[in-house]
């Protein structure tokens, strides 16, 4: 039986079955990515709530598996050479339940790295450019009277839809016309565009209606509609 409890995450939160994926998040746009990667696959896993509310992302327990306090985290018991794994980075996590599962991430050697072009994209730029302009728009915005910042992610937002709008032109999905770990990390920022951040309006989203179907595609997924409610919050 795999052994977990060279974990000290494990002890905040225990695992009902360690002989299965432990998964740590929270259903924001990066903890949705890893809950919709593991069920597209069907790999066995275990969710765990990671409140941010209370702190559980500085805790000890959780830093010990992240020292970057971010979410998601995993434990694989089942991992290379079947030890266990910890991985953090939601990027690094889609590229690992991949290879692993043989799923969303094409064998084909053009196909794979222009998936991985996709997902670097999100990585480096529609996370953190969507990020920051969520937090001066929908919770900064008010206490700051210069408005630079604002218009600045505002105006980067803008141009990396019509980027995705430009490359959704070509196909119902982002590379060799099927869904990927690619459209996978990226549809959760264009739901929270529209949903939490209520920005349809400020970005021009009726502008860009390659990315508004093709997100409609993605989010209809059943894998999608259950990942947005994983780990259920409290």
């Amino acid at each position: 039986m795999p052994e977990l409890s060279n974990f000290p995450i494990t002890k905040k939160w225990p695992a009902k079955n360690p002989q299965i994926i432990q998964l740590y998040s929270l259903p924001t746009p990066n903890g949705i990515k890893a809950s919709a990667m593991l069920e597209e696959t069907g790999l066995d896993y275990e969710p765990h709530l990671v409140d941010f509310g209370s702190g559980d992302q500085m805790t000890p327990e959780f830093m010990s598996l992240n020292p970057n306090n971010k979410i998601p985290a995993i434990i694989d018991p089942n991992g290379p050479g079947g030890k266990p794994l910890g991985l953090w980075e939601s990027g690094a996590i889609l590229i690992y339940l991949a290879e692993k599962s043989g799923q969303l991430l094409s064998s084909d050697p053009v196909e794979r790295i222009e998936t991985l072009q996709w997902l670097m994209f999100q990585m480096g730029g529609v996370g953190p450019m969507f990020g920051q302009f969520g937090f001066f728009h929908k919770f900064a915005g008010k206490d700051i009277e210069d408005k630079r910042p604002l218009e600045r992610y505002l105006n980067e937002s803008i141009r990396l839809l019509g980027v995705l709008d430009g490359q959704l032109a070509k196909g119902d999905y982002l590379v060799g016309n099927k869904y990927s770990i690619a459209d996978l990390a990226i549809w959760p920022w264009i739901r929270v565009m529209r949903g939490h951040y209520a920005a349809d309006d400020l970005v021009g989203m009726d502008n860009f209606t390659n990315v508004q179907a093709w997100s409609t595609r993605c989010m209809e997924r059943p894998a999608s509609l259950k990942a947005v409610n994983i780990p259920e919050r409290a």
